[in-house]
């Protein structure tokens, strides 16, 4: 069989549609793009469309770390096509023992090469980052206790008593990023292809093909399974069964038109546990409709941002207090509740918001799946048959990791030097009994 293309990518969500970028842009291969849903609309637009170089491990700090590298590559050359930010991940608490906590875990992660590790009192020591920055300004994280907390983050709650600000980390268009990677994609010779993969072919343990569900067949020695919710069923077709858990994760827009979060303001992320406060009506009518998931403690990391330009009044916030695995199915399971619990959550870090809870703005809820591995890392790099490869449970990570994943698994793909993360990221990795005991004594995901 002769070869009809250098490599096929299965998926094309932001992790396809960055591979078939990487591969066609960086290594001149013939690339064919196939999916039978349009670009980015499955579950690349349903996240924060956020990036931190935050992580717990040094592997995922390395990832993350090349993968904003080439983020800012990327808006550069683009004169910031997707309107790239770095305007920090604001993790705030109302505990003394999470501070502590901060304290003794930041130099860890700085140490993994997240940055320094700065500490501020006094308002005049720490250093705002400019709005409109894009790949300039500070890295590691900073940590405000005192005058320093109130005086640049008049708008949290009294109660907060530190705050950890990010600094490597922002927001982009996921959006807008997939359609810029995609045009030049096309524009070094991409194909892509409106149609479903029906099998993965192969020969003596080699990848030879794959065929569509339009019966096309198509010769190949090298097919990515970049296929986000649907990975799993794809590496069934080439004999692998990947373990991936699936986790429902709703957002909501909101329309702040009372100017309640400032439009300069990063990531504001609530890092404590809490209760939320319902009347004792509304806790009687909740308990009668079995909504008692929303009555006890609450968990950690209800967070927000600004949405849109200095114009726009838009806050869009997340908050996983479902908890729950299942089967990706769509449309989506609705939670008629979510914007008013989010507005709650959000509220106790930000008491302005609070202001809402009388007649919420105008909202929209929205979602999609988390497709995770159990320790909450990616898969990428080759598995299964000769010529197929992995680079697929992003998680909730996808837009932030896409571009380090895609320069990974082609690096892979075409026998490219590797990193030193490489083997971390590899499906062998839970044959590694250091690795199995690393994950054993590791209780942190990193996951918001």
């Amino acid at each position: 069989m002769g070869r009809d293309t250098d490599v096929i990518v299965v998926g094309a969500g932001i992790a396809g549609v960055a591979v078939a970028h990487r591969m066609s842009t960086r290594y001149g291969l013939d690339v064919t793009l196939i999916d039978p849903r349009p670009p980015l609309t499955l579950t690349s637009d349903k996240s924060t469309e956020c990036y931190r170089n935050w992580w717990p491990s040094a592997s995922m700090v390395g990832l993350m770390n090349r993968s904003i590298d080439l983020l800012e590559e990327m808006s550069q050359r683009s004169g910031n096509a997707f309107g790239l930010n770095r305007r920090g991940y604001l993790f705030v608490t109302g505990s003394e023992e999470q501070l502590q906590e901060w304290r003794h875990r930041a130099p860890l992660t700085s140490s993994h090469g997240c940055g320094p590790v700065r500490e501020h009192v006094s308002a005049d020591s720490y250093q705002p980052t400019p709005a409109e920055a894009m790949g300039q300004g500070l890295d590691g994280v900073d940590i405000l206790t005192g005058k320093a907390l109130r005086a640049h983050f008049p708008y949290l709650t009294d109660d907060a008593v530190a705050a950890l600000h990010v600094r490597r980390a922002g927001w982009l268009s996921a959006q807008q990023l997939g359609a810029w990677m995609l045009e030049e994609a096309k524009d070094h010779g991409l194909r892509h292809l409106v149609a479903e993969v029906v099998e993965v072919q192969e020969r003596k343990g080699r990848i030879v093909g794959v065929e569509t569900s339009t019966g096309e067949s198509i010769a190949t020695d090298a097919v990515v399974n970049a296929a986000g919710p649907m990975a799993a069923r794809v590496a069934r077709m080439a004999g692998l069964d990947l373990t991936l858990r699936s986790e429902l994760h709703l957002k909501v827009a909101y329309r702040d038109h009372l100017g309640v979060v400032p439009r300069d303001a990063p990531m504001l992320i609530w890092s404590d546990t809490q209760r939320l406060d319902w009347d004792q009506e509304e806790r009687e009518a909740l308990e009668d409709v079995g909504r008692d998931d929303v009555l006890g403690e609450m968990p950690v990391f209800c967070h927000g941002r600004p949405e849109g330009g200095t114009d726009s009044p838009y806050l869009v916030a997340l908050w996983e207090y479902h908890k729950e695995l299942q089967e990706p199915v769509w449309p989506l399971p609705v939670d008629d509740l979510y914007p008013e619990v989010v507005a709650r959550g959000l509220s106790t870090m930000i008491p302005g918001f609070g202001r809402y809870l009388d007649g919420l703005p105008q909202s929209v809820v929205d979602g999609g799946y988390y497709m995770k591995t159990e320790e909450n890392r990616p898969l990428i790099g080759p598995a299964g048959p000769d010529g197929f490869y992995l680079a697929c449970a992003y998680s909730g990570f996808g837009v932030m990791v896409a571009a380090g994943g895609a320069d990974l698994v082609a690096r892979h793909v075409i026998g490219d030097e590797l990193p030193d993360y490489a083997s971390a990221f590899l499906i062998d990795r839970y044959d590694d009994p250091d690795y199995m005991a690393e994950l054993a004594s590791s209780a942190d995901s990193g996951q918001l």
